[in-house]
Order: C-alpha cells, then sequence, then structure tokens
C-alpha cells in the first residue's frame, strides 16, 4: 500500500497529455486509512483511532473535524463512526485496496473522455482521495469558505462494487466543472435539482447504455420506479418547494434520510434528471453548463410546470 501514493501521482503525471490539458493535484489519504489499519490490526480500537487522528486527520483537519458540521456531529460521535470504520473495514479491504488501485489509473482517462464533451475543463482542482467514514463516494464539500473535490474509496466500495463508474466520474467531474454563478449563501432547493440533475443527465447523454444504479439514480433501491409511481405528486411537491432553502426540505429530496411526505428518499435526483432532460430538448448540454443563475432559474422553473402538468395526464417520459 505505501507504494500507491507515487503510483497515483505518476499515472497522473503519464496521462496529462493525452488528457489534453492540466491534471489535478491528487492527495492520497485513502491509501494512507489501510496503512493505519494494517498497523492496527487485532488492537483495540482505541489504538486505530488515536492513530488514525494522528496519521490522517491532521493531514486533511476540516474534513476529519467536527467543526464543519456546525453542532450536528459530536466528537463522540466522530469517535463512534471511526470506531465503526474500523470494525467494517476487514470486510471490504480486498476490495478496498483493488479501488485505490483503479482510482489511481482511471481518473485521467475520465477526465480526457470528460474534456471530449467540455473542452474548456480545466481540472485544476486538487482532488482529495479518502476514507470518508460512511459519508460519500464523491462530491464537493465547502470547509472555511473553500471548496473542495472529494472521492470517497469506502462508499464508493459499498455503492459501485466492481462495476463500470465511468458515469459516476463523469457526474462528479461535471459538478467540478460547472458554476452557475449564483449568491454561495443562497441556496433554494431549485439550484440543488439543477445541480444534480444537470449532472445526472450529462453522465446519461455521455454513457446512453449506463443503468441506473450506475448513474447513482438506484440509491435507495428502485428510486426511480418508486418516484414515477408517484410522480404528480412528487412535482407538486418539488414545485411548492423550489425556493425553499429549509434544510429538510432539500434532506428529502437529495439526502439518504427519507420525509414525512412519503415519497422516495433522493427523489430530487431523478426529478432533476426530469428537468434537465426537458430543457435538453432545445439546448445542448455546453448551452445548458453555460447557463447563468438567473436564466438557469427561468427553465428550471420553465421545465417543472411543464412536467408538473404533463405527469397529472401521465404523459412524463423519461427512464
Amino acid at each position: 500500500m505505501k507504494t500507491l501514493l507515487p503510483l497515483i501521482f505518476a499515472a497522473l503525471s503519464a496521462s496529462s497529455a493525452a488528457a489534453a490539458g492540466p491534471a489535478p493535484k491528487v492527495h492520497d489519504l485513502a491509501s494512507t486509512f489501510a496503512t493505519v489499519f494494517d498497523r492496527n490490526a487485532g488492537k483495540p480500537e482505541g489504538a486505530f483511532i488515536q492513530d488514525f487522528k494522528e496519521t490522517v486527520a491532521t493531514r486533511f483537519p476540516g474534513f476529519y473535524g467536527i467543526a464543519r458540521f456546525h453542532g450536528q456531529r459530536t466528537q463522540a460521535q466522530y469517535d463512534a463512526a471511526l470506531a465503526n470504520a474500523y470494525a467494517e473495514f476487514p470486510a471490504m479491504r480486498e476490495a478496498y485496496v483493488r479501488k485505490v488501485e483503479r482510482f489511481a489509473g482511471e481518473l485521467p482517462g475520465h477526465i480526457a473522455s470528460f474534456r471530449a464533451t467540455f473542452p474548456d475543463y480545466p481540472a485544476t482542482t486538487d482532488v482529495w482521495f479518502l476514507h470518508s467514514l460512511g459519508e460519500m463516494d464523491g462530491g464537493t464539500r465547502t470547509i472555511d469558505g473553500k471548496v473542495y473535490f472529494i472521492f470517497g474509496a469506502d462508499a464508493m466500495v459499498k455503492y459501485h462494487g466492481e462495476g463500470d463508474e465511468a458515469a459516476f466520474f463523469h457526474h462528479e467531474l461535471f459538478h467540478d466543472y460547472h458554476d452557475m454563478g449564483c449568491p454561495r449563501d443562497k441556496r433554494p432547493v431549485w439550484t440543488s435539482l439543477w445541480a444534480e440533475g444537470l449532472a445526472t443527465y450529462v453522465a446519461k447523454r455521455m454513457h446512453p447504455d449506463a443503468d441506473n444504479s450506475q448513474l447513482l439514480l438506484d440509491v435507495p433501491r428502485n428510486l426511480v420506479a418508486d418516484t414515477r409511481r408517484q410522480l404528480g405528486r412528487a412535482f407538486d411537491d418539488l414545485h411548492a418547494k423550489l425556493e425553499s432553502e429549509d434544510a429538510l426540505a432539500k434532506a428529502g429530496l437529495f439526502q439518504g434520510r427519507g420525509d414525512s411526505t412519503g415519497l422516495p428518499a433522493r427523489r430530487g435526483y431523478y426529478l432533476g434528471y426530469l428537468v434537465a432532460e426537458e430543457i435538453g430538448k432545445r439546448m445542448s448540454l455546453q448551452q445548458m453548463a453555460k447557463l447563468r443563475c438567473e436564466a438557469a432559474h427561468t427553465a428550471v422553473v420553465d421545465a417543472v410546470d411543464k412536467l408538473r402538468a404533463a405527469s397529472a395526464s401521465g404523459k412524463v417520459a423519461g427512464m
């Protein structure tokens, strides 16, 4: 495992020419997690937790600390997540190591193929590759006012297995590329709907044969089918929440925990895909990606209105 970090940098360097542009700097903490686990295997969990905090957490304290949760996570809860990661790791270790090795070889190629569709993608945001303690497979986090681009090897193993991850990578690369220019201190539901829906739509357009699992549309299981069974009510609910900044409204639409509506958790990803698909009837991927905040808002609201009306009569297409 100690050789994986130089392998990652070598792979990225060797592939930068093929990617037709700069490659991001990769901070590899994923392999370091495995190293820390291995030297503490069989010891009490406290030994692992202390070693992890000294060896891994100090390299990315903003992520591996509780300050970013603004009081919603205690130190005891954080330590419990570490203990759980320690307990679960033996069962996933082999798959985790393979995931780390594949990441080194595959990221540059995914960047190159992404640039074939979006040639102006700079790929200059540092990538943090780590064990996320179950938090995420990929995406961005804003920590102390700075946006970080993060891939979680543990969640990639849990949710992706050994399958083709190209659509996943392109979904996440699109997030790094996409900036609609909306104020960062004001993020109503419609902005998340557009960001996630468009990233999903881009991944599907780039990978027409990708299934719902590869498109991140199968968590929870049968998300698409369960949402389509209540599509009219789902769009009514979405329409009422488009301008909301309520955390619970966002959680029900975009996070794994459900809400009081009885509608599927994370349904916003699929509803957002349908919105992007509707807008895509008159715009190219490149045009959609360049919509600025006001124009994107107008397009999203118009598409939701159309889809809401169509779902009432059972005429919404889509997967």
